[in-house]
């Protein structure tokens, strides 16, 4: 119980986990996912990596286990996480299989959708029309912000 009581006590109460700032009284598998780039596969596949408990709090981790995390989540591939975990298999530019988080995530799936709209193929016309890109029926969604409709008569001119 005392045990306990000291481990409670001893969480860190913010940890810094690459570029997102995470509570140390969430679990390991959460956290994990709090980064952009990591889903719960493969914060999952990092926690039995490191042979943790998924349930662990975070804050408890030591600084030397929070660096080796932030190793596995920059090259996972290097740390015996499988190719088809990785969020950039096949790579356009370079044909490699790549797993990207943060603001590179963000900047290369920009990219993607600018290089589609400019060779103006079928999913960049899509993109550039505001409509969905995965074959998703458009009959009674994706109208945010385009209203369709029948407009109603004047009421004043109803007599003529």
């Amino acid at each position: 119980m005392t045990e306990e009581k000291n481990q409670e006590q001893n969480i860190r109460q913010m940890v810094r986990l690459i570029s997102a700032d995470v509570l140390g009284n969430k679990s390991i598998y959460l956290a994990l996912q709090k980064v952009r780039g990591v889903g719960f596969s493969l914060a999952g596949a990092i926690c039995n990596i490191m042979q943790l408990d998924k349930n662990t709090k975070i804050g408890i981790l030591t600084e030397e286990q929070i660096k080796k995390l932030e190793g596995i989540i920059k090259n996972p591939s290097k740390h015996g996480i499988p190719g088809w975990l990785l969020n950039r298999r096949k790579d356009y530019e370079t044909g490699e299989d790549k797993h990207l988080i943060t603001a590179d995530l963000k900047l290369k799936v920009e990219d993607d959708v600018k290089r589609l709209k400019k060779i103006k193929a079928y999913r960049g016309m899509r993109h550039a029309a505001g409509l969905p890109t995965r074959g998703q029926r458009t009959k009674g969604h994706f109208r945010k912000g385009k209203s369709l409709g029948v407009s109603r008569k004047k009421a004043g001119k109803a007599g003529k």
